[in-house]
């Protein structure tokens, strides 16, 4: 009988990459990752049921990087799909911080920006593409994809990429890439859809199953504001903080960029002394700001979920959740971070439209409700503007078609309406079919 791994070492993963986890915070494996990273090594085809925010993204990316291991030619030897531009960020920002002591070369293919820009980056070389199934198809039609050597195939979330309608896509770019390939598939649920693409593309294919822990903090002050966009989160968040009680603040926002952008908007106004933590911040860097919050000459953290890992902090008067996380259980840790030993914390969360959404499965995952409170008067709330706000329909749209499969989305009415043509003089004729 094999023996369970107890840690990172026992995965025989190389130095690199040991390094990397360590930096990371990771200190001991996962139960998905204890299942499915030896699987994986050894070659197999991979089905792991596990929720967000169980290490899954870890659990295929730590084997894959084992696998490739270093910059080779100009083609990608990997391939990872996943449903929204959201989950491509977060598994680049996690392939950025495990691969940070290796040479190889990844690129996010999406929508929503032109392709030109991630053209470029794939015509210098590259190693691993993490891609939405549309944008691949895109780019791989333009002649720009080779996928000739391509020998690992992940698809993330898959159920969410079912629930989207992306099996014919994904169809297509099977057809499209080597037969010959390591299989991995992540997914929270294992509904008949998964389990008809399972078939269709898994050879003989390992299954592992976790279940996540339901986690509550006792000693946490949770309240909830419903804030309607992010320059009035930005109002909010000036606001609270003029407030001198709050005097060891933690900032948590859902992207590097939000992040900067937090914390260049609170040192203009003097808001410190306070300092920014990412994966794109060398680790001299972030081990330097996390010495001077927990020496106590900052007031105010601002960081990522990914960069927050492993922070130790007691005495943390607030947790300000600037953007809902994604991965759920980050809700969890985040606002673990204050109310630690015994002490007693505050957890703000300011939640857009769309973001309610997510709240409500955190609610689940908690087994409590966020207690609800209005935004104070004085707090100017901005009109949300346009791109900002199709963004937010846009995934309360996603949300929708997931608990409903019947539902054609709002973005999907027009596709209902008859054609018409217009005749020379400009009006509505019906185009006669041909004899």
């Amino acid at each position: 009988m094999a023996i369970e791994p107890k840690n990172f070492d026992d995965f025989k993963l190389n130095r690199q990459l040991l390094n990397a986890v360590e930096e990371a915070g990771f200190t001991e494996p996962t139960p998905i990752q204890i299942k499915a990273i030896p699987l994986a090594l050894s070659g197999h085809d991979v089905i792991g049921l596990a929720q967000t925010g169980t290490g899954k993204t870890a659990a295929y990316l730590l084997p894959l990087l084992m696998k490739v291991k270093y910059a080779q030619g100009e083609h990608p030897r990997a391939l990872i799909l996943a449903p929204t531009r959201e989950l491509i960020l977060q598994i680049e920002e996690n392939i950025q911080l495990l691969s940070k002591y290796t040479d190889l070369r990844f690129v996010s293919l999406y929508g929503g920006v032109g392709p030109k820009t991630q053209i470029e980056e794939i015509q210098k070389g590259v190693d691993i593409i993490i891609t939405t199934p549309g944008r691949f198809l895109d780019i791989y039609l333009k002649g720009e994809l080779v996928t000739k050597l391509l020998k690992t195939l992940i698809i993330d979330e898959a159920d969410k990429m079912m629930d989207m309608g992306f099996m014919p896509q994904i169809r297509r770019i099977l057809e499209v890439i080597p037969v010959k390939r390591q299989n991995l598939l992540f997914s929270a649920t294992m509904s008949p859809f998964v389990k008809t693409l399972c078939e269709e593309f898994l050879e003989f294919p390992e299954m592992v199953e976790v279940t996540p822990e339901q986690m509550t903090v006792e000693t946490v002050d949770q309240v909830l504001y419903e804030v309607p966009n992010l320059k009035s989160k930005i109002n909010f968040l000036e606001h609270i903080l003029k407030d001198d009680s709050y005097s060891r603040v933690i900032v948590f926002t859902k992207t590097k960029s939000t992040a900067d952008n937090v914390f260049k908007y609170l040192e203009r106004k003097k808001m410190g002394p306070l300092r920014v933590i990412h994966s794109n911040k060398g680790q001299n860097s972030r081990i330097n700001a996390m010495n001077e919050f927990k020496e106590g000459k900052l007031r105010i953290l601002v960081s990522t979920d990914i960069s927050a890992r492993g922070i130790d902090v007691s005495m943390v008067s607030h947790v300000i959740n600037f953007d809902v996380p994604l991965i759920y259980e980050d809700y969890v840790h985040r606002i673990g971070r204050t109310g630690r030993a015994k002490n007693l914390g505050i957890a703000i969360t300011f939640a857009n439209k769309a973001e309610m959404y997510h709240i409500k499965k955190i609610e689940e995952l908690i087994n409590q409700p966020i207690p609800r409170k209005k935004v104070p008067s004085e707090i100017k709330m901005e009109q949300t503007p346009r791109e900002e706000n199709i963004e937010i329909e846009r995934e309360i749209d996603m949300f929708k078609r997931r608990e409903d499969p019947d539902y054609k989305g709002a973005f999907h009415d027009k596709k209902d309406k008859p054609f018409k043509s217009k005749d020379k003089r400009g009006n509505n004729s019906k185009k006669k079919r041909r004899r």
